[in-house]
């Protein structure tokens, strides 16, 4: 039961707060205590909205600021497909990808011979003290063909290599080695063109330069990895070293004591042993690097020796067993579970060997391959060698697993005399796009004799083992051709993981013809983009 006061309260409620508040005017000291002990809730509730209300401001003016004060970089505006024509030059089979403008596309660098430079340049022969027509170098905008730099080089190359790493702290960070006819080397910064060192060469009037131009290990402790070049002499080949910062000769000059042909391989055996292996008709010889080091300086050098290897080279003709049938064609390096492996193709035979004891691995049936082979991942786990076994109208694409030597697919593609080189490119489901050129289609015999017939272009993708996609076709005769992935910084996405943008392909024609193919293969969709 409630009290009288109680019940007098709930009926008349506005009274009962009317005499609370004369009870609390009537206190006034007690009322001031009471606010003076409560929180300031009102205080803390201001201040975190002023709060609130501020972060918001600075947000909102942060990206008015991005949005419309501060320039979006421009970006070079890419064309479909770009052509530079030059008339009367002689092209080099040559090409080297980089991105010399910064602009996060690819741009391709590659000589020339003419009597004079493009138009927009005035650097004849004569400026640099060679004699009309002279080698010019040139670089070109991957988005749209434009000239970046273009100057004369050398009176005639012998030797070209791009990307050489140059010290730390150096003008470039990377250059490009020449080795011109008949006595200059030169190295080029790769960005602007302009000369890094510029020297006459020591090679005899008779040598005949051989390729590769080799790269071993700093001896001289400047930070850049040494030069090495070989020539070859009255059937015997020489080794000359130079520093890869300034271009000077060191030591002398050192014989390998032994005849043989361009397409050396600097190997390093899993005892970490420096060795130059090459073709010496049909076997394959090598030189220990710690050797011509000790031959051209007279002291002992950084590099090791392996005893192994010594046991096998013969001492006087400095030759290994004979693991080919017919000439060695090619030499190239495979990579294996501990350390590089080494393919050797010969004229009618092709045998994987075993990087440190140099046994075979696997020997496939006999081939006659005239073409140097390009690897790939013909799936995800699996790596490839695309062979072109046998020419002209009988030619035929063998798909190899490098871990096997199983076929793992073969191509019928008639092909033309002396047509371009193969390619390959990673795509986004980690396999391989290879490129091939082939004939457009069988013609006539004479049709093929004159030339006339024209070359295709085709891409072949593992996940489609039957299909032959066919790209472009040329009627001129193409010198050079190559492929990379033209926009280095842009990514597609495929499942979790990030691949490389587009792949393209370049060519170069009798006179200059630079078109671009990108292909997009995530899983197994085909988009096709002509640039």
């Amino acid at each position: 039961m409630l009290d009288h006061k109680d019940l007098e309260a709930e009926i008349h409620p506005l009274k009962n707060e009317e005499r609370k508040s004369q009870e609390n005017l009537g206190n006034p000291s007690k009322n001031e205590d009471n606010v003076k002990s409560a929180p300031p809730q009102s205080r803390l509730s201001r201040c975190r909205a002023a709060a609130f209300f501020l972060s918001l401001f600075l947000c909102l003016f942060v990206v008015f600021v991005v949005s419309f004060v501060i320039p979006c970089p421009d970006r070079p505006a890419s064309q479909r497909m770009w052509r530079i024509d030059y008339s009367a030059a002689v092209i080099y089979d040559f090409l080297a990808v980089d991105d010399i403008n910064g602009d996060r596309i690819q741009d391709v660098l590659f000589l020339y011979k003419n009597t004079n430079s493009s138009n927009n340049f005035s650097r004849s022969c004569v400026d640099e003290g060679f004699s009309s027509p002279c080698t010019f170098a040139a670089a070109v905008s991957g988005a749209n063909g434009s000239t970046l730099w273009e100057r004369p080089v050398a009176q005639d190359v012998a030797l070209v290599e791009c990307a050489v790493p140059q010290p730390r702290g150096s003008e470039a960070p990377s250059a490009c080695i020449l080795v011109g006819r008949p006595s200059s080397f030169i190295a080029v910064n790769l960005f602007t063109g302009e000369t890094l060192w510029n020297h006459s060469s020591s090679f005899s009037g008779n040598a005949s330069i051989l390729s590769p131009l080799l790269q071993v290990p700093d001896v001289d402790g400047d930070g850049a990895p040494d030069l090495l070049v070989l020539t070859q002499e009255r059937e015997e080949v020489s080794g000359h070293l130079y520093s890869g910062s300034t271009g000077h000769q060191i030591g002398l000059r050192g014989s390998l004591g032994v005849d043989g042909e361009s397409g050396f391989l600097l190997h390093v055996t899993r005892t970490g042993a420096h060795y130059i292996l090459f073709p010496c008709a049909s076997s394959l010889c090598g030189c220990s690097v710690k050797g011509l080091y000790e031959k051209v300086t007279g002291s002992g050098g950084p590099f090791k020796s392996d005893p192994h290897w010594e046991s096998m080279l013969n001492a006087t003709t400095r030759r290994m067993l004979s693991h080919s049938s017919g000439a060695v064609r090619y030499l190239m390096h495979v990579p294996g579970n501990a350390g590089a492996d080494v393919l050797l193709v010969g004229s009618e035979a092709f045998v994987l060997l075993d990087g440190q004891e140099l046994t075979p691995r696997w020997t496939p049936k006999a081939a006659h391959v005239l073409r140097k082979p390009i690897f790939g991942r013909y799936k995800p786990d699996t790596l490839a060698v695309a062979v072109e076994n046998g020419t002209g109208t009988d030619r035929q694409i063998l798909f190899l697993d490098l871990g096997t030597g199983a076929v793992l697919c073969s191509l019928a593609l008639p092909s033309l005399p002396g047509g371009p080189l193969s390619a390959s490119l990673p795509t986004a489901d980690h396999r391989s796009a290879f490129f091939f050129w082939g004939l457009h289609e069988l013609g006539s015999t004479s049709e093929t004799e004159t030339g006339e017939a024209r070359h295709s272009l085709y891409m072949f993708h593992p996940t489609l083992p039957r299909v032959l996609l066919e790209l472009a076709n040329v009627s001129t005769h193409i010198v050079a051709f190559d492929g990379s992935h033209w926009a280095t910084a842009e990514r597609l996405l495929d499942g979790a993981e990030l691949a490389p943008r587009p792949a393209c392909p370049r060519l170069v024609t009798g006179v200059w013809e630079a078109a671009r193919l990108c292909i997009l293969l995530p899983g197994i969709r085909w988009l096709i983009y002509w640039f």
